[in-house]
Order: structure tokens, then sequence, then C-alpha cells
């Protein structure tokens, strides 16, 4: 049960950082910058939680929905960006405000970026690696901040409500049911 309560509050977190999108100005580049970068890290952990400890929901979810294979190459864009930012390459690299200087960061658009060297990786590393590329150069360039993290956060939710549900089923047992299984 603890790990679902862990799940839950890494979806408020999420979802906070993700809202602020639309809340933060951009003519604050400095916290426009932060708030993208914060909410990279949020969806992208949910993402490796539910992949990782719940791949079940996630499939399920996944599978169900229509635009699947959108969601999970916009999901694999996004770590993409989480790996570049752990590398050191700047997120200011990555988005742009879009023609017209929007007012809310969520209306800025992601650029399009060139293939990384990755030399440094195993041929399995490389091939992830690239593979991150393309599913950020489908889903991610030219599309805005606020969509992109949208349909992210969206899927990530209705897959740990599928948790939430399961989990729910079982705490409704009796505790003496509970420890047979």
């Amino acid at each position: 049960m603890a790990g679902v309560n862990a799940l839950a509050w890494s979806i408020i977190g999420m979802a906070d950082a993700t809202d602020r999108l639309s809340k933060v100005a951009a003519s604050d580049r400095p916290r426009a910058f932060a708030v993208v970068s914060e909410a990279v890290w949020w969806v992208t952990i949910v993402d490796s939680t539910l992949v990782r400890y719940h791949p079940e929901a996630y499939d399920f979810v996944l599978s169900s929905i229509c635009g699947g294979t959108r969601v999970d190459e916009t999901l694999g864009g996004l770590r993409f960006v989480r790996n570049q930012i752990a590398r050191g390459i700047d997120n200011v690299d990555f988005i742009e405000p879009a023609g017209g200087q929007p007012d809310r960061v969520a209306d800025w658009t992601w650029s399009p970026q060139p293939e990384p060297a990755g030399t440094l990786l195993s041929p399995q590393g490389r091939a992830w690696e690239i593979a991150r590329y393309r599913a950020y150069q489908r889903r991610l360039a030219g599309q805005t901040v606020g969509q992109t993290f949208g349909d992210a956060a969206g899927f990530l939710k209705v897959a740990a409500d599928r948790v939430g549900t399961t989990a729910d089923s079982v705490s409704d047992q009796p505790q003496a049911a509970r420890r047979e299984q």
C-alpha cells in the first residue's frame, strides 16, 4: 500500500508541475526554463515508476487508448530531454517562444534537435538513445509544451488510477484475507 501512496503523491507533484506551465509568464525566462525542467522530471519519474512497478496497468491503458503509440513516443521524447539535461545540455536548447512571443510557457514550442553523437555509449545504449531522439523529433519538435505535457500527464494519471483501483480492491478485503494472499 505504501507504493500506491507514493505513486499518488508523485501524481500530485506531476500535476502541480504541469499546471504551473500555464501560470508562469513567458517573460520570466529563468523561471520558465525551471518550470519546464521540473515538469520533465516529474513526468519521467511517474512514467518510470509505472513502467517498473505497474507494467500491467501501464500496458493495459496504453493499448486501450486511441493514439497509444503517439503517447508512448511523447513519453520517449521526454525521456530524451531528461537524459540530455542530465548530460549537461541546457534546456534552453529544447524550448523556445513560438512566433508572436506567447504570454505563457505552455505556449512555447519544442525545438528540433540535431542527432546526438553518443560516442561514449554502448551499441545498445546508442540504439536506446536514438530511439528516444527520433520519438522527440516526431512527437515533441514543433509542438507546444502545454500540449506535450497535457498528453503525457493525462495518460499517466489514467494509468495510475488503474493501479489505484487494483490497490483499493485489495485494501477493501478483510485483513485476514489479505494475509492469505
